[in-house]
C-alpha cells in the first residue's frame, strides 16, 4: 500500500448553503427524519420518487431501530442482554447482522467486535447497524425509481448517482479542530463515505482487544460502496490506528484517510483517485456530525 502524508490543514468552508433552497424547485426533494438516535436526511435530486418512497424508507429505518435500539426495553437486542432470548430465537435479520459482525472481529483480528467492546459485556452491534439500516432504507428509494440521492446519518454518507448531469456528489470530510472546516472533500458516486473518530464525543471508542481508547488518531474516514460495511470498518481500523489504512485498503474498492494525533493527514490511493482539488465556489450542504457535508 501506498499513501500521502501531509499536515492537516486548517480549511474553513467559506459559506454552507442550507438544507432547503429558496422558493419552489420542483428537482430537489430534501426530508429530515429523527431516528437511530440522530438527525437523518435525505436529499434527492431529479427524478423523484414516487410518492410515498420516503415514507417508507424511513419506516423501514424506524422498524430496525426498534429490532435494534439498545435503548429501547422492548427491542430483540435489549431483551437478548437482559437474558428474556435466545439468539436462535432472534429473527433473521438479526441474527444475519451478528454473523456479518462476527465476520468482522475475525477479519479485523477483534479490533471490531459486537460481542467484546463494551465493558459491560451486552453484545452490540450499533457500529454496523446503521449502515446497514440506511442501505436497506435506500432500497426503497431504489425501487421508487430515484436515480440520484443522498442519505447523510450521523456522520456517515450513502451516495447514489449524481448532485447534477456530469458532477459526483461533494462530500466534506470534518475538520477535527474546525467544526466548519473541512480537511478533504471527495467527489462520491454510487458509494459511501463514513468517518469514526473522537471529534464531538470524545474518547467514547475502545479497542475491543485492549480496551483501551485508541490513542494515534484522532480521525479515520473510510470511502467504499457499500456504508454497512465503510461504516465497519472505520470503527474497526479507528481502532487499529495508522495499520488500520492497510487494512482497509486491503478490501477491495474501499480507502481511507486519517487524521492522526499530531494533525497529520494520509490517505490511501483509491482516496487520492476522489480528492476533489478545486471547491471554490462550490460550498457543501450542511452536514451532519463528523462530515462537513454534501453537494
Amino acid at each position: 500500500m501506498t499513501a500521502r502524508a501531509a499536515t492537516a490543514p486548517a480549511v474553513a468552508v467559506a459559506a454552507v448553503a442550507t438544507m432547503t433552497a429558496p422558493g419552489p424547485d420542483r428537482g430537489r426533494l430534501v426530508h429530515v427524519e429523527h431516528v437511530m438516535g440522530t438527525a437523518l436526511s435525505i436529499h434527492v435530486r431529479a427524478p423523484l420518487p414516487d410518492a410515498g418512497a420516503i415514507e417508507a424508507a424511513c419506516a423501514v429505518l424506524h422498524d430496525i431501530d426498534r429490532r435494534f435500539s439498545l435503548y429501547r426495553p422492548e427491542s430483540e437486542l435489549s431483551r437478548l442482554a437482559r437474558g428474556e432470548i435466545e439468539e436462535a430465537g432472534l429473527s433473521p435479520d438479526v441474527r444475519w447482522v451478528l454473523a456479518a459482525c462476527d465476520d468482522l472481529a475475525r477479519t479485523s483480528g477483534g479490533a471490531f467486535d459486537a460481542r467484546h467492546h463494551r465493558a459491560d459485556g451486552v453484545v452490540d452491534p450499533s457500529g454496523f447497524v446503521k449502515g446497514w439500516a440506511v442501505e436497506e432504507a435506500a432500497r426503497c428509494l431504489d425501487d421508487a425509481g430515484a436515480r440520484n440521492y443522498v442519505i447523510a446519518a450521523g456522520g456517515d454518507i450513502l451516495a447514489r448517482g449524481e448532485s447534477a448531469p456530469g458532477r459526483a456528489w461533494r462530500v466534506g470530510v470534518r475538520h477535527p479542530g474546525d467544526p466548519t472546516g473541512v480537511i478533504a472533500v471527495l467527489a462520491v458516486r454510487d458509494g459511501a463515505v463514513a468517518t469514526s473518530g473522537c471529534y464531538e464525543r470524545g474518547a467514547h471508542i475502545r479497542d475491543p482487544r485492549t480496551a483501551a481508547v485508541p490513542h494515534e488518531l484522532v480521525g479515520l474516514t473510510v470511502v467504499g460502496p457499500s456504508i454497512a460495511w465503510a461504516d465497519a470498518y472505520a470503527t474497526g481500523a479507528f481502532a487499529m490506528g495508522l495499520e488500520g489504512l492497510a487494512w482497509v485498503h486491503g478490501h477491495t474498492g474501499y480507502g481511507a484517510l486519517a487524521v492522526t494525533s499530531d494533525e497529520r493527514v494520509t490517505w490511501t490511493p483509491l482516496v487520492e483517485e476522489r480528492l476533489v482539488r478545486e471547491t471554490r465556489g462550490e460550498p457543501p450542504l450542511s452536514g451532519s456530525s463528523h462530515l462537513a457535508g454534501v453537494s
